[in-house]
């Protein structure tokens, strides 16, 4: 009898934002697998109509047309299970972000997303007006609620359907962006409403990529003690299916104290409190069906989690660009060589053109170790030398430097010059420019405007220094022979812009350079309390002001996935024209 075994799937699905009808060929054969497999509600992720985030598509009234058109059309096809699908609602008040109930062909209820994240790359507010109903399923006596994704955050969403309306699961329907430690974050707080509210929690995430947005999947079925009883594959499209024994739930009184309010994730004065309803339906019983033995997937370790969202990211948008190579410029250094393996595991050793571009500056290593990975990785290898070129603007500028002693210009006259030949060839045939800068070189603007800038994706661009090298030695470790050589790894990182030339000269250690640029850039923390973590004044102050005169040349570099808390671009939103300057309190 329906209820004693109430069967839910979540599907993790990957669609393209935009791909209306597309997408709606996929949902509608994920909903033929599920029906197959006896599921009575299927769950799938927010959005998945339109993709997620559609941003300015919304402003097209003929999308947001076309998007109810097509979900409707979807509705019409669904028959033998109830299906829950993210859309775009146009109500009287404006668009809300929404989720259709579907059973039998129709879109029986519609709830509207009640909290809007506006913070970090989320901009909801810009499109969407809030709901106002935390409705209760009610179905064979067996109470379900619906939310989406940041409902489920604000634990006041969750205790209203759980305690005042007796909901026994709540089924969240979510696009949550991955970066490094939020599957644990997530864990956590899922477990917690679960524990709070006495109910169980099935959450079902988005899988794919999006621009700078990677997702992670991780589904999950927590019961309601807050344990895990389900979980799907990580970075991958995966159906989760689980059994639960509702009935047999007794609802217990509040034994767990709410949780502090959360300043970010709580009811605003524009979102007040919203009201219970209820709605009732009735889903046919099924013939008697064999239980599914719960999937619990294993979690992966920290570098092969970012390794993974890397090459995800990377993958979608080269051909979300319609691109089917990408051109490199290999250095024999080790950012090169991280993009190099992280494009042959999106791409395959067809997609990757290595470029090699060696000044009188390169040394004979660099040359070696450029070639000896190109071959462990089996990626074409072309090799231009640029001294020619070299000559060439000398002579052309000459007039003008005069007896001026050579410097910087110089030093970034080799790498616009390498920036010219990686476009050549990007156009010539047809591939698209992956730069090799990560996050510590473009925080503090150890980079060259229209030249190792250049590119139409920037792969670490949120990846600092210290994390490249633990994700080539992970990369080698999951291989029998090494790809990345050794030397690459081991030797002291230099532009060898010219002679001698060490990152030490221009910049601090790179440990040292990671700690205080999280401090300041991820944690929004003052030049104070860096210091008072036990930094050097000067090294904190150099830095900081490396940041900050940076922003001009970050805000024309090209995007990248966002692996940590607050990337440059959608999360961290600086004015390049800013007379701010921070000072000492003692000052």
């Amino acid at each position: 009898m329906f209820g004693a075994n109430l069967r839910i799937g979540l599907a993790q699905i990957s669609v393209r934002v935009g791909d209306l009808w597309g997408n709606a060929r996929k949902i509608l054969a994920v909903v033929q697998q599920a029906r197959d497999l006896g599921v009575d509600v299927l769950t799938f992720p927010e959005l998945i109509v339109t993709g997620y985030p559609p941003e300015d598509l919304l402003m097209r009234p003929r999308f947001v047309r076309d998007n109810m058109k097509v979900t409707r059309e979807l509705a019409r096809q669904i028959q033998g299970l109830v299906a829950v699908i993210g859309f775009v609602d146009r109500t009287a008040e404006g668009l809300r972000n929404a989720v259709a109930v579907v059973q039998r062909g129709i879109m029986s209820v519609v709830y509207h997303k009640i909290h809007l994240p506006n913070y970090g790359v989320f901009d909801e507010k810009r499109y969407f007006v809030p709901g106002s109903q935390a409705k209760v399923f009610v179905c064979n006596g067996v109470r379900f609620a619906i939310s989406i994704c940041e409902d489920i955050w604000v634990p006041d969403v969750t205790r209203i359907q759980a305690q005042e309306g007796g909901a026994q699961i709540i089924l969240n329907a979510s696009s949550s962006p991955y970066y490094a430690g939020k599957r644990t974050e997530r864990e956590e707080m899922l477990a917690n409403r679960a524990r709070e509210n006495h109910c169980h929690i099935a959450y079902v995430n988005l899988v794919g990529a999006q621009d700078e947005l990677v997702f992670d999947g991780n589904s999950m079925v927590f019961d309601s003690d807050g344990n895990v009883i389900a979980r799907a594959k990580q970075f991958e499209e995966d159906l989760l299916i689980a059994d639960l024994e509702l009935e047999k739930e007794q609802r217990r009184p509040q034994s767990v104290p709410p949780p502090p309010i959360d300043l970010k994730r709580s009811f605003k004065p524009e979102v007040p409190r919203p009201t219970l309803s209820y709605v009732n339906f009735c889903i046919p019983a099924k013939p008697s069906r064999p239980p599914i033995t719960p999937r619990i997937e294993a979690q992966l370790g920290a570098e092969e989690e970012i390794y993974k969202a890397l090459t995800l990211g990377l993958e979608r948008y080269v051909r979300g660009n319609r691109f089917s190579k990408v051109v490199i410029g290999i250095s024999g250094g080790i950012d090169s060589a991280l993009t190099a393996a992280l494009a042959y595991d999106a791409l395959g050793p067809d997609g990757v053109i290595g470029l090699a571009m060696p000044s009188p500056f390169t040394s004979a290593e660099s040359n070696e170790d450029a070639e000896e990975l190109c071959r462990n990785l089996g990626i074409r290898l072309e090799v231009i030398p640029i001294e020619p070129l070299m000559a060439a603007f000398d002579a052309s500028l000459a007039p003008f430097f005069g007896d001026m002693p050579r410097g910087v210009t110089e030093e970034n006259l080799q790498a616009r010059i390498r920036g010219s030949l990686l476009m050549a060839f990007s156009n010539k045939f047809n591939s698209m420019v992956v730069s090799t800068g990560n996050k510590s070189e473009l925080a503090t603007g150890y980079c060259t405007l229209y030249g190792d800038m250049v590119g139409g994706f920037a792969i670490l661009k949120d990846v600092p220094k210290t994390l490249v090298f633990r994700l080539c030695r992970f990369r080698n470790s999951i291989h029998p022979t090494p790809f990345i050589p050794e030397r690459i790894i081991t030797k002291e990182p230099s532009a060898e812009l010219k002679h001698n030339q060490k990152d030490t000269d221009s910049l601090p250690p790179y440990p040292l350079l990671d700690a205080i640029m999280h401090a300041y850039v991820v944690e929004d923390r003052g030049i104070d309390e860096i210091i008072g973590l036990g930094f050097s004044q000067d090294i904190v102050k150099r830095v900081v002001r490396m940041i900050d005169i940076s922003e001009y040349k970050r805000r024309q570099g090209a995007p990248g996935i966002k692996i940590t808390p607050k990337a440059f671009g959608k999360d961290r939103r600086m004015p390049i024209c800013n007379g701010y300057e921070e000072r000492q309190d003692a000052e």
